[in-house]
């Protein structure tokens, strides 16, 4: 090649800029938590990363900061002041789970609203310039900002393939207009039979003025270049599939996300900060047998009655399975506290480790001692229990959980229904029990025995552990697509440079 040939080819390779995400997600724990896993697979492959926050959001999100800092991965944090204040909101009231009333969720989400034009000042000085915006379906606003900045924009909703379908479609056709609470609601187009009552069904929880944002959601998702999944291509074959055909766009499977953090430092950093010392727990866990300890906790959003907390302890305490418990009870704490207090824990104290607030849960669910999961159904659980290869008794509460209760019993078959009575409405108060002693100990106690259809679970759960890693190893499903995905953007954006 002449000296000036040469010359061009390396000021050719100088401008092809390598894929740069912005990823925009909903401020609340569960749609943070994923998020951060697909920056880092992101990164890792090669991509820049933005990420947006807001300095509250930013503080809980130390662990995360430190741990990519350290593996010297191009990912950086946006900070945008939230305008909590300016929307009615106490100051500082930057997360979802900060919100003391659902109908305070209008103000929050109109606040996440007015961060448009700031977001997309803050963008256009970023060097190199965005390839594409992957934000959750609940910012629609960034749809503009992707057509004003000219790139693609993906949308995510932390949800699995199987139930952003039934989503979608119940989007489509206004499933659930004029459909009374407990009416069974009939998914047409579905890849198989699915039936809900509509109480059950995502969507259906009615918070004052959120029925405009709610269209927004759906004419911004029409409008998207894709969806991004946190699930693999091996777990909703059939699914996928099915949202492409419907939908006529790309769904990239680029998880299970939370196989990012391989190591227990990274595991106990996500989320937030955990309330039970990571060493205590490690050094009890390895203490118990393999396989013999349930694990019980239901996600950062589920605030669990009182009289409820006490049913299911007692439940837990005679199936005399040892156990791990965390528990949330948000304002009403104080008489849980005075009811574990009054006997519960020193009759436990040898087989259950009770923990307040957050828990390190991937480093516990991954520990050899955990034998099973008693779930609310929130993905980011599921699908970490599913990774982790343990058998599931579902427990949902709310929002899409109810699919991905028929998804990890009906399909999958690595769970078992603790039959829940009724719907507990996020935000709402709720004083009567849903669920008995008697349900939790049968249900803990058919988990963990040694019967043939216990052991059929684990065997099937295992299986899926096993290949829900093999798909973000090189060759994996998961890691091809992260691949082509950033190669898909990059020469987007190189066309358009």
């Amino acid at each position: 090649m002449s000296s000036a040939g040469h010359l061009v080819d390396q000021q050719r390779k100088s401008t092809t800029m390598k894929a740069h995400f912005v990823l925009v997600p909903m401020m609340a724990q569960g749609h943070m938590i994923p998020m951060t896993g697909m920056a880092r697979l992101l990164a890792e492959h090669g991509a820049q990363v933005s990420f947006v926050t807001t300095p509250v959001n930013a503080a809980r999100m130390a662990g995360f900061v430190t741990a990519v800092e350290a593996a010297g991965l191009a990912v950086q944090l946006v900070k945008l002041p939230f305008p909590a204040t300016e929307f009615g909101l106490p100051d500082g009231c930057e997360n979802l789970d900060m919100i003391q009333s659902r109908d305070l969720s209008r103000n929050f989400m109109e606040a996440c609203g007015a961060l448009r034009e700031p977001l997309t000042a803050r963008l256009r000085q970023l060097c190199p310039p965005p390839s594409c915006i992957i934000s959750d379906m609940v910012q629609w606003w960034t749809g503009e900002i992707a057509r004003e900045l000219g790139i693609p924009r993906l949308t995510f909703d932390g949800f699995c393939t199987f139930a952003s379908l039934a989503r979608y479609i119940i989007f489509r056709d206004k499933l659930l207009d004029n459909v009374a609470d407990e009416e069974i609601v009939t998914f047409s187009g579905f890849p198989m039979l699915l039936e809900l009552p509509k109480a059950r069904c995502p969507g259906s929880l009615c918070v004052p003025g959120m029925e405009q944002i709610r269209d927004k959601m759906y004419e911004e998702e029409l409008q998207s270049d894709g969806n991004v999944m946190n699930s693999f291509q091996e777990l909703e074959t059939l699914y996928i599939e099915s949202f492409e055909q419907i939908t006529g766009k790309k769904v990239w499977t680029i998880g299970p996300m939370c196989l990012c953090d391989r190591d227990s430092n990274m595991m106990a950093a996500r989320g937030n900060k955990a309330s039970v010392d990571e060493a205590k727990c490690l050094q009890w866990l390895y203490s118990k047998k393999p396989g013999s300890v349930i694990f019980v906790s239901f996600g950062s959003l589920a605030s669990t009655a009182p009289q409820q907390l006490v049913e299911l302890g007692l439940g837990l305490e005679a199936s005399k399975e040892t156990f791990i418990w965390v528990i949330k009870a948000g304002n009403k704490f104080p008489e849980v506290e005075e009811w574990l207090a009054d006997g519960f824990e020193e009759r436990v104290k040898d087989r259950g480790m009770i923990i307040r607030g957050w828990a390190p849960q991937v480093m516990i669910l991954w520990h050899q001692a955990i034998g099973g999961f008693m779930t609310h159904c929130g993905w980011n659980s599921t699908i970490e229990g599913i990774c982790a290869g343990v058998p599931m008794i579902t427990w949902p509460h709310f929002a899409e959980q109810f699919l991905n209760e028929k998804f990890v019993v009906n399909l999958l078959k690595i769970g078992l229904e603790i039959g829940v009575k009724g719907v507990a409405q996020w935000g709402s108060e709720h004083k009567e029990v849903r669920v008995t002693r008697n349900a939790v100990e049968t249900a803990v106690s058919t988990l963990m025995n040694d019967g043939e259809a216990a052991q059929e679970m684990r065997m099937r759960a295992k299986d899926l552990g096993v290949k829900a890693r093999r798909a973000l190893e090189e060759g994996g499903s998961s890691y091809d697509n992260i691949r082509l995905l950033i190669q898909e953007m990059g020469n987007k954006q190189n066309a358009s440079g």
